[in-house]
């Protein structure tokens, strides 16, 4: 395959005087920065204003991919006309090349009628040319505002720089994708709750439904959340990435693709799939275990 010129350099450079803690911050300025200046726009402007030119937004049916399309989607909702958005991250994390990394936290919506929403985000961020911009994003509804939640950080022991070859860039980003659909293949067997408990990290975080304010914290937390209403093995659902987005490091990544259902609704047509993405670290073991979702 042709890899962009990014991928293309053998030697990425950082700096070395740079710690996981400078440059976690420095992702949360960026995303602080945003959010202020969204406060003086509108919704569509100020979300927007983030976004890579390929970020990748789940949407009612469908993933929007680049930004126009994300853009086109979020005017198709009429809420967010007039509407005004601003948010303030509550959870932090980078990989180990200091290059990628995803902030979670609260929004407050504002609409045109006056109406206050309450909500939460999750970003996947890359650092480019251009600063930190945003690859992957999503909002959800929440029940009523979060309560103050003090920023907390997923960081690596220390930055490294980070060898790069096409191959490695490829083995990586399969690699990725196989967790995913081995996550979804074990919840076909061993139910949804014991596979996102086995997949999960103890620090993972789910932003949850809209029944409640904050986030599922943990990876048992998050099993029990999404195992509600389940069957006792099995799963009611399946699912599968059609793409993967790793770092250079091999450590951080998403996978986007579709959640599909195992049975067909009352009118015997299968529901279409509803647009996910799943943000992953790979532990000092080598095993991918989601993260943020």
């Amino acid at each position: 395959m042709k890899l962009p010129l990014l991928f293309l350099i053998t030697l990425l450079v950082t700096q070395p005087s740079s710690t996981p803690q400078q440059i976690a911050d420095e992702l949360l300025a960026a995303d602080r920065a945003f959010a202020a200046a969204s406060a003086k726009t509108d919704l569509i402007t100020g979300i927007s204003a983030m976004f890579a030119s390929d970020v990748a937004m789940p949407a009612p049916g469908a993933i929007a991919y680049g930004s126009q399309k994300a853009i086109e989607a979020l005017r198709a909702n009429p809420a967010n006309a007039g509407a005004t958005a601003v948010w303030t991250p509550a959870r932090v994390a980078i990989s180990s090349d200091g290059l990628h990394g995803f902030t979670a936290g609260f929004m407050t919506i504002k609409r045109a009628d006056g109406s206050i929403n309450p909500a939460k985000y999750l970003a996947y961020w890359e650092k480019q040319q251009a600063g930190w911009r945003v690859r992957a994003y999503k909002r959800a509804a929440a029940k009523q505002a979060a309560p103050d939640t003090k920023v907390s950080y997923l960081l690596p022991e220390r930055i490294m720089v980070s060898m790069l070859t096409p191959e490695k860039f490829d083995r990586d980003r399969q690699s990725l994708s196989d967790a995913e659909k081995s996550f979804a293949a074990d919840a076909q067997k061993m139910g949804l709750g014991a596979a996102f408990k086995k997949y999960g990290s103890s620090d993972a975080i789910n932003l949850g439904g809209g029944g409640v304010p904050a986030f599922a914290w943990g990876n048992e937390a998050i099993a029990s959340l999404v195992s509600q209403g389940e069957p006792a093995s099995g799963s009611s659902v399946n699912w599968g990435p059609e793409k993967a987005i790793v770092a250079v490091s091999g450590d951080f990544g998403v996978t986007i693709g579709y959640i599909t259902p195992n049975k067909p609704g009352a009118d015997g047509k299968t529901p279409p799939g509803q647009p996910f993405f799943t943000i992953w670290r790979r532990d000092s073991d080598g095993v991918w275990r989601y993260i943020a979702e």
